[in-house]
C-alpha cells in the first residue's frame, strides 16, 4: 500500500520507517529541507535503539523516501498519516496551528480517496477540525481517522512492530478496512485493534499518559513520605507493585517525569477540562507535585555545602529525560542545571546521547565531558539525573579517587544503601534512608 507520513518528528519518522518495513511504500513530508536532506542521504535525524538499521533497509530498497512537497509526497497515497508537533500554547492548550494548515493544504491535492489520519496527540473535537478544513477545498470524498500512537522512547520501534494495542477511532466503514490493512501485519499474535469513535480515540491517548504520570507522581508523594517516616521507597514499591490490580510499572520513585509527551498532554488534558468547566483536580496536584519533585534534591546539596555552592563543582550523569533517547523535552537535569548555575555552582555533565541537544539549547553554560569519569574528575558531588545502564554498575573505587567528597545525590535510586554503607559514601536519594559516609 502507498502511504504518506506528514512530519519526520519522533512519531513520524518512527511510524514510516516501521511501515516500509511491513511491505508499504512510504514517503515522508517535512518543510524542513535540511532534514529532508539529511534522511535522503540516509543520515537519521533521531536517536531511538534499532531505528536505524531499518531506516536503512527500508531507504537503500526504495519503500521509504522523503521530500519537501507536499503534492508530490501524498501522490497515490491511500493512507495519510498527520504526525506533526501540537506544543502546549502560553495557556497550556495543544496548538493546532502546523495540523490545521497541513489539512487545509490537503485539500486542494487529493485527486482519490484517502484516509486522513490524525497520529499527534490533539485535543477531543481535532478529528472535526482537521475534516472541515480539508472539506473547504477537497473535491474528492474523504475521511478523517484518529489513530493516536503510545510509543516509549527507547523501545518505540518494538511498540510499533508489536503494539500492545492499536485504538482507532473512525465511523467510517470504508476507513476501517483500510486500517484493518495496514495494521494486520502487527497484529497477528492476536493483540487487539480497537474501533472507537474519532472522540473517544481522541481521548484515549490523553487518558492513558495521564494516568501513567498520575501513578509515577503517585508514587514520587509516596517517597517523600517515607522520608518523612523513615520508611524505604522500594520495599513500598515491591509491595504495591505485586498487586495485580495494580501492577509493577510506572512505580519507580525519582525526580519526575519528563519528555515530549506526559508533560504536554497532562498539561493539555487538564485545559481541555477547564473548557468544559470541569475542575480536574487530580491532574492539578500531578503537574504540581511533579514540578517541586524535578529539583528536589537541590536543598539536600546546598544542605550538605552549608547553603553555600559558588564555586562548588557539580558533576552530573544523565542529561535526556529518560535512557535509550536523546530527547532533553522537560528534562529534570535541565531544571537542576538551571538552579545548580543559579546558586553559583559549576557543572560537569555526561550523557551517552544527550550533549549535544543540551549544547544547541543552553549553550557552554556547562562543561560537557567525553565519558563519565571526566565528569566526576574534582567534582565536590555527583548528581545522577537519568538511569543510563552504564551508570548502574560504575568503578565505585574510582569514583573515590576522582570525586573531591564521596558523596552521590541519586536522582533514580540506582544503587543499593548496602552498598552505599559498605563503601563509605555519603549517598542521598530519593524516598529511602540517607547514608552520612
Amino acid at each position: 500500500m502507498k502511504i504518506a507520513v506528514v512530519g519526520t518528528g519522533y512519531v513520524g519518522l518512527v511510524t514510516g520507517t516501521c511501515f516500509a518495513e511491513t511491505g508499504n511504500t512510504v514517503s515522508c513530508i517535512d518543510i524542513d529541507e535540511k532534514k529532508v536532506n539529511s534522511l535522503k542521504n540516509g543520515k537519521i535525524t533521531i536517536y531511538e535503539p534499532g531505528l536505524e538499521v531499518i531506516f536503512e533497509r527500508n531507504l537503500s530498497q526504495g519503500r521509504l523516501s522523503f521530500t519537501t512537497d507536499l503534492k508530490e509526497g501524498i501522490e497515490g497515497a491511500k493512507i495519510i498519516f498527520l504526525a506533526l508537533p501540537t506544543p502546549p500554547g502560553e495557556d497550556g492548550s495543544a496548538d493546532l496551528q502546523y495540523v490545521l494548515k497541513v489539512a487545509e493544504d490537503l485539500g486542494p491535492l487529493l485527486k482519490d480517496y484517502a484516509v486522513i489520519v490524525d497520529k499527534s496527540t490533539v485535543p477531543v473535537g481535532t478529528a472535526e477540525k482537521v475534516r472541515a478544513k480539508i472539506a473547504q477545498n477537497a473535491k474528492v470524498d474523504f475521511d478523517v481517522v484518529s489513530n493516536p500512537e503510545f510509543l516509549r522512547e527507547g523501545v518505540a520501534v518494538d511498540d510499533f512492530m508489536k503494539p500492545d494495542r492499536v485504538v482507532i477511532g473512525t465511523n467510517s466503514e470504508k476507513a476501517r478496512k483500510l486500517m484493518e490493512t495496514l495494521y494486520a501485519p502487527l497484529v497477528r499474535q492476536g493483540n487487539p485493534v480497537i474501533f472507537m469513535d474519532e472522540k473517544s480515540a481522541e481521548l484515549t491517548k490523553y487518558a492513558a499518559n495521564s494516568f501513567l504520570a498520575t501513578k509515577i507522581t503517585f508514587m514520587n508523594e509516596i517517597a517523600n513520605m517515607c522520608e518523612l517516616l523513615g520508611a524505604d521507597v522500594d520495599a513500598v514499591r515491591k509491595g504495591v507493585g505485586t498487586d495485580s490490580r495494580i501492577g509493577k510499572r510506572f512505580l519507580f520513585a525519582g525526580i519526575g517525569y519528563g519528555g515530549s509527551c506526559f508533560p504536554k498532554d497532562v498539561q493539555a488534558l487538564a485545559k481541555s477540562a477547564e473548557q468544559v468547566n470541569y475542575d480536574f483536580r487530580i491532574l492539578k496536584s500531578v503537574m504540581d507535585v511533579n514540578e517541586d519533585q524535578k529539583t528536589k534534591l537541590i536543598p539536600r546539596i546546598k544542605e550538605y555545602f552549608g547553603g553555600d555552592l559558588t564555586g562548588k563543582t557539580i558533576a552530573i550523569w544523565g542529561l535526556s529525560f529518560k535512557p535509550y533517547t536523546d530527547d532533553i523535552r522537560e528534562a529534570p537535569a535541565l531544571y537542576n542545571i538551571e538552579q545548580l548555575l543559579a546558586a553559583g555552582a559549576e557543572v560537569k555533565a555526561y550523557d551517552p546521547e544527550a550533549m549535544e541537544n543540551v549544547r544547541n539549547q543552553i549553550g557552554e553554560k556547562i562543561t560537557f565531558c567525553h565519558d563519565a569519569y571526566s565528569a566526576v574528575n574534582n567534582a565536590d558531588a555527583l548528581l545522577v539525573a537519568t538511569e543510563w545502564p552504564v551508570f548502574r554498575t560504575p568503578d565505585f573505587d574510582k569514583l573515590s579517587t576522582l570525586l573531591k567528597n564521596k558523596v552521590i545525590f541519586d536522582g533514580r535510586n540506582l544503587y543499593t544503601l548496602e552498598e552505599m554503607k559498605e563503601l563509605g559514601f555519603t549517598y542521598v536519594s530519593i524516598g529511602r534512608e540517607t547514608i552520612n559516609g
